[in-house]
């Protein structure tokens, strides 16, 4: 039977996989974008993406041009939806499934079209090929839920940070101003984050404390049905 494997008759679609790839600069939220090389939308931004192989998962694909359009290698991507317009790309009927990944800004280094890679602020965003405007819309709004279940400073904070640069991360992707104090308090209450290092005894009360999150003490929270409301 393997002479028929992947025959059908009938007319059906093209398969891609797009990724929304969100960066933090330590005061606003980044997205990374490709310059399209060839048409259709020659000249436009776009996210990294391709047509599906025959031989390869959705999840698959979407690594596989990642590390070709930008370098990024064995990024964490996660499917939030498929995206089906009839008329979504003026080539044929193709079905895209949309994934988004947190990465720090170090972590993509270019890679075959390392030049037409850029990171956007999300103000400066551009007007984007095929729908890529309406994926971006939603790929934020899944931002925006996640962050009150994961704690994805993980993925866009180094490793060890201070409580204004997460007070920073949080405010950016909700888009609203917290006050530090009740933040502070909120935070540390959690008991996911450690300090880091020891603060000197001679160290200014405006030197501010170094953290690393405890991911241990995170999956026990999330475990009993973990929740972060602001």
């Amino acid at each position: 039977m393997s002479e028929y494997n992947f025959c059908y008759k009938y007319p059906h679609p093209a398969m891609t996989a797009d990724c929304v790839i969100f960066g933090f600069d330590g005061f606003s939220i980044k997205v990374l974008l490709i310059q399209r090389g060839i048409e259709p939308f020659k000249g436009k931004w776009a996210f990294p993406g391709g047509f599906m192989n025959m031989n390869e998962t959705a999840e698959e694909c979407a690594r596989r041009e990642l590390e070709e359009e930008t370098g990024l290698k064995n990024a964490a991507v996660e499917q939030f939806y498929t995206f089906s317009d009839v008329n979504r790309d003026p080539r044929e009927r193709v079905i895209t499934v949309a994934h988004y990944a947190l990465v720090r800004l170090s972590e993509v280094k270019g890679g075959d079209d390392a030049a037409s890679a850029r990171w956007f602020a999300m103000d400066e965003v551009p007007s984007l090929a095929f729908d890529h405007d309406r994926i971006l819309r939603m790929a934020v709004n899944r931002l925006k839920e996640r962050i009150c279940f994961e704690p994805i400073g993980f993925e866009l904070l180094p490793e060890v940070f201070t409580m204004p640069e997460l007070q920073n991360l949080y405010e950016a992707i909700l888009e609203v101003k917290f006050d530090r104090r009740n933040f502070y308090n909120k935070m540390l209450k959690l008991g996911i984050l450690s300090e880091a290092e020891p603060r000197p005894a001679n160290a200014s009360r405006r030197t501010p404390t170094k953290y690393r999150f405890n991911s241990e003490k995170y999956a026990e929270l999330k475990q009993k049905g973990f929740r972060l409301e602001f």
